[in-house]
């Protein structure tokens, strides 16, 4: 069970409005390599993991991209609070105003809803943590691709931190990957 503290992980405070930076950073919020899928995916793997160290990693780092998820939404309302038609015609954000106002939706940068196939539980915990672990290098990927677009120090510090939340996760997901090999390299069997 889970619970709440009613904080951010990392504060979100932005004061300029920006649509185009919006646009950009929602695919972190619903897009293939973004924090939705992440959580999806962790949370889903835990069931199969064969060591108890890698279920309670799954579980941690699963309910801690959900933490991100809310980070990316709060980021993505506090840069589209408040447009005017002007701001969201000059932007091109009509697209996505039409379809759903000022709210925030799980899509990628290109519009595309949020897909379950975006993640991936294949239930052998090898294949799993190498998904796990190019699954967070994607998302690293992506945050320094918005690093490199984005100017606005008031995006840009939280941005940087869930970059190196992603570098965090691979790391500890390749350590967990070491013990389920040692555990299972002498049978080639996996019982779950």
């Amino acid at each position: 069970m889970w619970i709440y503290e009613k904080r951010l992980q990392y504060p979100v405070n932005i004061k300029k409005k920006c649509p185009k930076t919006a646009q950009l950073i929602i695919t972190q919020y619903g897009g293939p390599d973004g924090e939705l899928g992440a959580s999806m995916r962790y949370l889903s793997q835990r069931y199969v993991m064969p060591i108890d160290e890698g279920k309670a990693l799954l579980t941690d780092v699963g309910t801690e991209e959900l933490g991100h998820f809310e980070m990316i939404g709060a980021m993505v309302r506090q840069l589209t609070r408040g447009l005017t038609k002007e701001e969201i015609v000059t932007a091109g954000f009509e697209p996505f105003y039409v379809e759903h106002g000022l709210g925030v939706f799980p899509q990628n940068a290109g519009g595309a809803g949020f897909n379950a196939a975006a993640f991936q539980s294949k239930g052998d915990p090898i294949t799993d943590l190498y998904e796990d672990m190019a699954a967070e290098q994607k998302a690293r990927s992506t945050y320094e691709y918005l690093l490199k677009m984005i100017d606005d120090p008031d995006v840009l510090e939280p941005l940087r931190f869930l970059r190196a939340r992603e570098i965090v996760h691979f790391q500890r997901f390749g350590e967990v990957l070491e013990k389920v090999r040692d555990r299972f390299a002498s049978t080639n069997v996996f019982t779950f």
